[in-house]
């Protein structure tokens, strides 16, 4: 569950300043977040089938976030995908 205080946590490690919520960076973290939430949700509740498209909408919008940045900024993208432990394609 991503919480405010987390949310707050990752706004301050990837943003700029404690107000940039709109950057790749802090977008392609946060969905990262809910991502490994859904995971171990889904982990124990594997019947869970709406979640698990809530998953793969996730995954397939990190994925765009993360094909922009490598696009825009390159340095970005590695240092993003290395701290989030993302493996690059």
């Amino acid at each position: 569950m991503l919480t405010k205080k987390r949310k707050v946590e990752i706004v301050k490690k990837f943003g700029k300043n404690t107000a940039d919520t709109g950057s790749t960076e802090v977008q392609v973290a946060i969905i990262t977040e809910r991502i490994n939430s859904l995971t171990d949700h889904l982990r124990r509740q594997p019947k869970d089938f709406s979640s698990r498209r809530g998953l793969l909408k996730l995954v397939g919008q990190r994925r765009n976030f993360m094909n922009y940045l490598k696009k825009r900024n390159s340095e970005s993208h590695a240092t993003v995908s290395k701290q989030l432990k993302i493996r690059i394609k």
